[in-house]
């Protein structure tokens, strides 16, 4: 399901535009994002060995980004006739398959910084207008992370994933998710939550608890 749609215009970098009305979803509080951990088993060539940050945005459908999978881009390679973006050094991150053409934002800040933001914590926000976009880079990028594309699911597709085994379930945490260096980050949680499973030490909440609201309504 495609639920962006690419916008044409003057601003540096391209937006997308969400089928739903992005002002409301901003207001909504985000208390249902959770962090997902793919399992060693999970060998699929783009998730393997992926730590994904993902919250409800509809009728049992998800959206979320790929954290630890940068790319060997930067911002200033994408925009070499862009000033800020050249002082941006940390890479562009591969955010998920999806509208792959599109930069994204996720910063963290009090309160949102703009009407067509979304809301993933209560300190996160996810940016996809290209003039705010732009602003975040050009005076947020030290607490912001940029990608290229994102992950969506269709109604129930997450839930089915989390019940087959496929993923760890954490809850939200932006320092998770903006973490810095993100090299050995699957690792070092995969060892973890390997070591907790087995002593039944429950860590994380339960898919069933936190999918409850969002997989169905």
């Amino acid at each position: 399901m495609n639920v962006l749609r690419m916008l044409a215009g003057p601003a540096l970098v391209a937006a997308a535009a969400f089928t739903f009305t992005a002002p409301a979803a901003a207001a909504q509080p985000a208390d249902e994002s959770i962090i997902l951990v793919a399992k060693p088993a999970l060998r699929d060539r783009l998730y393997r060995a992926t730590v994904l940050i993902t919250r409800p945005f509809g009728r049992g459908e998800h959206i979320g980004f790929i954290v630890n999978k940068p790319t060997r881009m930067t911002l200033g390679k994408l925009f070499p006739n862009h000033e800020p973006s050249q002082k941006v050094v940390d890479p562009v991150y591969l955010g998920g398959p999806v509208n792959t053409g599109t930069i994204f934002a996720l910063v963290q800040r009090p309160e949102a910084p703009g009407a067509r933001t979304m809301q993933f914590m209560p300190d996160l926000h996810l940016v996809v207008d290209g003039e705010q976009v732009d602003r975040v880079i050009e005076s947020e990028s030290s607490h912001a992370r940029f990608f290229v594309g994102l992950v969506l699911w269709t109604s129930g597709e997450l839930r089915a994933e989390i019940e087959r085994g496929f993923w760890y379930v954490l809850d939200a945490d932006t320092s998770l998710v903006l973490r810095k260096p993100t090299a050995g980050m699957w690792e070092e949680l995969v060892k973890r939550l390997q070591k907790e499973e087995p002593k039944g030490i429950r860590t994380h909440a339960e898919p069933r608890d936190r999918l409850a609201a969002a997989g169905d309504r």
